[in-house]
């Protein structure tokens, strides 16, 4: 079976947590041990950013960046239901209220038109998602987020190499949040982190990752116990200079998958732009007018021929038990795309071979 995903790691990473565990630390109270120290400058460096705020999860960022982003009870986030349900957990875990707004049909970020729709007076945030890979357009939703005078948090959990406008994916947000959990771009195993230029959101969060502790046993807010550990810290270190060569080989692949699939008319294939170019986590194509049953069934003979296609997303959060005591809402284009997309394997370790029985066996398919 080829998979959709699969982390890289090599005797480097393994020297790399076999040195921490022969000489420590393991971890430091407040987050701050020297390789944790070591991969927020180097992160910060690769994202273009002042500031880099290790933490244990990409949940535990996303939740840690809304909160000093200043959401609070009765607090109102936009952000789209395509997506993981970590980015609206995250909004809850803050006592904020999800506002799921539709998407665009073309790149399935969050629609600009559906975003001024819903604002109101209770809208603190608006969290685009850097879905599979591409960077939001992030310049025409910061005048959205000026205008009604709004914190833009963007998840960039997908985004590890993607850029816009030359620069990496996050750097006009006010913050940016990654993960690096085992099947992203690049990993630690579990872990992620906020990125941002606020000296004041990068305060925060350091507080908040560690019990809201300025110093030790002196807890100044409310935190949580969301810190990086020393050997995430050393994978991550040797991962950070591996992801060049990750991703220019992710591209080569959905450019070369690209190249073979346009053959057929029945699809939809993902597109980047020299202005926004993609991270290729993942290589998600479109059924063109097919029906659910349709998709479903070309993805189970994909699986049957060993080719680990999946489908993201199929159930969108907002149609999710618990996330429709929201309040109802209907999300054209959402519920049309989770029907309708699927993924391709593109990571590092496919190799042209592969990517080829790939495109021939769905063409086949088709």
């Amino acid at each position: 079976m080829i998979p959709i995903n699969l982390p890289k790691i090599g005797e480097e990473e393994v020297e790399a947590v076999a040195k921490v565990i022969r000489s420590g630390p393991l971890t430091n109270a407040l987050g701050a041990g020297p390789k944790v120290t070591q991969f927020e400058k180097k992160f910060a460096e690769f994202a273009g950013v002042k500031h880099a705020v290790a933490m244990n999860t990409g949940t535990a960022a996303l939740h840690s960046a809304i909160v000093a982003a200043g959401v609070k009870k009765g607090d109102e986030v936009i952000l789209p239901s395509f997506t993981f349900v970590a980015t609206a957990e995250a909004v809850v875990m803050a006592g904020g209220k999800p506002i799921f707004v539709d998407i665009d049909s073309e790149t399935y970020h969050l629609s600009l038109d559906e975003i001024e729709k819903n604002v109101t007076k209770k809208t603190k945030a608006i969290l685009p998602v850097d879905l599979y890979g591409l960077s939001v357009d992030i310049k025409p939703l910061r005048k959205i987020a000026a205008k009604y005078d709004s914190a833009i948090v963007e998840d960039a959990a997908q985004a590890h190499g993607a850029t816009y406008e030359g620069r990496p994916a996050g750097v006009f947000a006010d913050a940016a949040c990654w993960s690096f959990y085992a099947s992203k771009n690049m990993t630690t195993g579990e872990g992620g982190v906020v990125t941002t230029d606020s000296d004041e959101i990068a305060e925060t969060l350091r507080f908040i990752r560690t019990h809201g502790e300025k110093a030790k046993y002196a807890s100044i807010m409310l935190g949580y116990n969301y810190r990086m550990s020393e050997i995430q810290a050393a994978i991550g270190l040797v991962q950070l200079e591996k992801l060049p060569a990750f991703v220019a080989k992710r591209r080569e692949n959905a450019k070369r998958l690209t190249n073979l699939l346009a053959a057929s008319d029945k699809l939809k294939l993902p597109e980047e732009s020299e202005e926004r170019q993609h991270s290729w986590y993942l290589y998600t194509v479109r059924l063109q007018n097919g029906t659910e049953r349709e998709r479903n069934n070309i993805v189970e003979e994909l699986r049957r021929k060993d080719i680990g296609a999946e489908i993201y997303y199929i159930n969108p959060v907002h149609l999710m038990p618990y996330y429709r005591s929201f309040g109802k809402c209907r999300l054209t284009e959402t519920e049309k795309a989770a029907k309708q997309v699927f993924s391709l394997p593109v990571h590092p370790s496919v190799t042209e071979a592969q990517v080829d029985y790939i495109g021939k066996t769905l063409l086949q398919l088709l």
